[in-house]
C-alpha cells in the first residue's frame, strides 16, 4: 500500500468502497449583510444591556440584511464565493442544496431561486429544513450523492434571514440571532478520504423547545395569528441549552468512535455558534482544549443553518487547518435535531 493511501485512521466509509467515492470539501464561501446591529444598538430598543448579552451569550453584534436582501440573495453570495474558491463554474454544478428555516416563500425553493441566480442550468435543486443542523445534515445528504456517482459536483448551502422571523418586542431571543449565509462546494478528490462520517439525530418530542408556530398548515397566516405574534420564533432557553450540550458531545464521541481518533488528533472543532457558555460547556465534556474551539459567535450572533458554513469559511481562510488535518462540525437546532461530521480536510 502506498503512504498515500496508508490509512490514519479507521475510515468508516470504506464498506462502500467496491461501488463509492469519498466525497471532499474543495471550495468554501460566506456571505453577511453590511449592517452591523450592535448590543449598544439592542439597548435601545428593548430592555437589555450590553453586559447582559455578552456576559450570557459571547454575542457582540450580528448582522442584519437588508429589507430588499432575501435569504436567496444571501446564499447566492456565499455560493459565488464557494464556486470561485473551489474553481468551478456555476455550469459545472449538478445539485444545489439549501438547508434554511427562513426561505423567500413556501415556494418555489430557496435552492431553486439559487440555481437562478448562477445560473446553473445543469443543476436540480431542493431545499432541506433541519433548523441550526442544517448544513450538517446537508453535507451528508450531498455525500451520497457524489459517492453514488449519481453527481460529481454539489452545492450545499447554510442560510437565513433570522431577522425576518425574530420577536424584537423579545428581549430574550431578539439578542441572540443575525443573517448570513454559509456555502461549501463537495466533489471527488483523489487521494482523501474527505468526508470520514456523519452523525444525524432527532427529537420530536421536545418540539415545542424552539419553534415558530405561525405559518404552516397548523396555523395559517390570519389577522389573528399575526395579531398573537404567531410567526415569530420561540424558545425555551434553560431547555434548549441542556439539550444541545448533551446531543452535541453524544454526536461527537460517536463520530470519534467510528473513526477509532480521540480528541486529541482533532485539529479544529467547529460548533454551531449558538451561545458562548455552550460552546465551553462541549469543548470542557469532549476534553478539548480552548485552542482547538473555533469561534466567531462574538461577530455574527446565532445565524442557525448558516453558522457552520460561515464559521468553517473563516477557519479555512484564517489558517486553522490544513490538507490532511482532521475537523470536526457540531450542531444542534430546533427539532431537535444535531448532528457532527468528522472530515479529513
Amino acid at each position: 500500500m502506498s503512504p498515500l493511501h496508508t490509512p490514519k485512521f479507521k475510515n468508516p466509509r470504506a464498506r462502500y468502497n467496491f461501488q463509492g467515492r469519498s466525497c471532499s470539501i474543495t471550495g468554501v464561501g460566506s456571505y453577511v449583510p453590511s449592517r452591523i446591529l450592535t448590543n449598544a444598538d439592542l439597548e435601545k430598543m428593548v430592555d437589555t444591556s450590553d453586559e447582559w448579552i455578552t456576559t450570557r451569550t459571547g454575542i457582540k453584534q450580528r448582522r442584519i440584511a437588508a429589507d430588499n436582501e432575501f435569504t436567496s440573495d444571501l446564499a447566492t453570495q456565499a455560493a459565488r464565493r464557494a464556486l470561485k474558491d473551489a474553481g468551478v463554474n456555476s455550469e459545472d454544478v449538478e445539485l444545489i442544496i439549501v438547508a434554511t428555516i427562513t426561505p423567500d416563500m413556501p415556494f418555489p425553493s430557496t435552492a431553486a431561486l439559487v440555481q437562478r441566480n448562477l445560473g446553473a442550468w445543469r443543476a436540480a435543486a431542493f431545499d432541506l429544513e433541519a433548523a441550526c443542523s442544517g448544513f450538517i445534515y446537508a453535507l451528508e445528504v450531498a455525500q451520497q450523492f457524489i459517492m453514488s456517482r449519481t453527481y460529481d459536483t454539489v452545492l450545499v448551502i447554510g442560510a437565513e434571514k433570522l431577522s425576518s422571523i425574530v420577536d424584537w418586542q423579545d428581549r430574550n431571543t431578539c439578542v441572540l440571532f443575525g443573517d448570513g449565509a454559509g456555502a461549501a462546494v463537495l466533489q471527488n478528490r483523489p487521494g482523501s478520504h474527505g468526508l470520514l462520517t456523519a452523525v444525524m439525530g432527532a427529537d420530536g418530542r421536545k418540539a415545542d423547545l424552539l419553534f415558530v408556530a405561525g405559518g404552516g398548515s397548523r396555523c395559517p397566516a390570519t389577522a389573528e395569528s399575526v395579531a398573537a405574534r404567531m410567526h415569530y420564533l420561540r424558545m425555551e432557553g434553560k431547555e434548549t441549552f441542556k439539550n444541545a450540550v448533551q446531543a452535541m458531545q453524544v454526536a461527537a464521541e460517536e463520530a470519534m468512535r467510528r473513526c477509532e481518533v480521540d480528541i486529541s488528533r482533532i485539529k479544529c472543532i467547529i460548533p454551531h455558534q449558538a451561545n458562548r457558555r455552550i460552546i465551553e460547556a462541549v469543548g470542557e465534556r469532549l476534553g478539548a482544549s480552548p485552542e482547538q474551539m473555533f469561534t466567531n459567535l462574538h461577530k455574527y450572533g446565532n445565524t442557525s443553518a448558516a453558522s457552520v458554513g460561515i464559521a468553517l469559511d473563516e477557519a479555512v481562510h484564517s489558517g486553522r487547518f490544513h490538507r490532511g488535518d482532521l475537523i470536526l462540525l457540531l450542531a444542534f437546532g430546533g427539532g431537535l435535531t444535531w448532528g457532527s461530521a468528522l472530515i479529513e480536510w
